[in-house]
């Protein structure tokens, strides 16, 4: 009876000690998390509009010169850019960006795949190391931005993707991210990077006309690639809440499961206590009984 008693106690220990990590875990995402949900807030509205006047502009001059970032081609080469996290202990969040990312490759590039011409850049540890396990071809030459996140470390893997692009190293670029929705709702994505997507044309409605000023050859060269380099940290940005929003949760799951398993522990632990209390009173009670006999 000692024995199990001593048992219970260290079982009540141990998950005492696993809640003051989830609950410290909880506190450090929720700081994290204010600061990463400030940053995605403030640029997702700027980088929408970006995005769309990109998607006007490129839509309205198909054939022209200096599009090659909008050209379409045979997609024979693709590269997908998957955006996960560092760390584990955030519940799903990496799991359902590579169930996404391989649920896309399987569903539009199975071709491609099984050719050996899918290839994926990872932002991120957890995804690379996942890849690299299971025979893809994971390149892990941008997966350490977390560790020192900012415009000009994502804005080489932009680069990056732009130049293997247009030198037809890729004829399709995804990146596969998690839209930050709130604290406890992520909303996983695919969205093509490359070629720059065209607005679809409605009947009858009418052409946007802009006036350009310089020409619009060189506004398009300038501002193409700054553009896709904000879509690009937008989503790193927005991945990045994502994940300190999904680890806060999980984390506040695991200390109410603490606490449940504490009653039930606490519980056990007083049933014994009482039943070896009444076991040592029963003993006295008879051989004092005996003695007096």
């Amino acid at each position: 009876m000692a024995g199990q008693l001593k048992e219970v106690r260290n079982r009540i220990k141990s998950v005492q000690s696993t809640q003051q990590i989830t609950k410290a875990m909880k506190m450090v995402s929720a700081a994290k998390l204010r600061r990463a949900q400030d940053a995605i807030i403030q640029m997702r509205p700027y980088a929408q509009k970006l995005q769309e006047m990109l998607s006007n502009i490129v839509s309205n001059s198909e054939g022209e010169a200096g599009m090659s970032l909008a050209a379409e081609r045979p997609v024979e080469k693709v590269l997908f850019i998957v955006i996960t996290s560092d760390r584990g202990l955030a519940g799903a969040f990496n799991a359902n960006t590579i169930k996404l990312t391989k649920a896309t490759i399987a569903e539009k590039y199975s071709d491609q795949y099984k050719k050996g011409n899918v290839t994926i850049w990872n932002i991120g540890k957890k995804g690379y190391e996942h890849f690299l396990k299971n025979n893809y071809k994971a390149d892990a030459t941008f997966k350490d931005i977390f560790l020192n996140l900012t415009f000009e470390n994502v804005q080489a893997a932009s680069k990056a993707a732009m130049t293997a692009f247009e030198e037809r190293q890729f004829d399709v670029v995804e990146v596969v991210y998690s839209q930050f929705k709130n604290a406890a709702t992520q909303k996983f994505e695919v969205e093509r990077f490359l070629p720059i997507p065209k607005v679809e044309k409605k009947v009858g409605a009418t052409k946007a006309d802009f006036i350009y000023d310089p020409s619009k050859e060189l506004l398009i060269a300038e501002l193409m690639p700054k553009i896709l380099n904000t879509q690009l940290y937008k989503a790193v940005l927005d991945s990045n809440a994502s994940e300190h929003g999904a680890r806060m949760t999980a984390m506040d799951k695991a200390s109410e499961n603490a606490n449940e398993m504490l009653r039930s522990l606490k519980i056990s632990y007083n049933r014994a206590r009482q039943a070896a209390i009444t076991t040592e009173l029963t003993e006295i009670v008879s051989g004092a009984a005996a003695l007096n006999g």
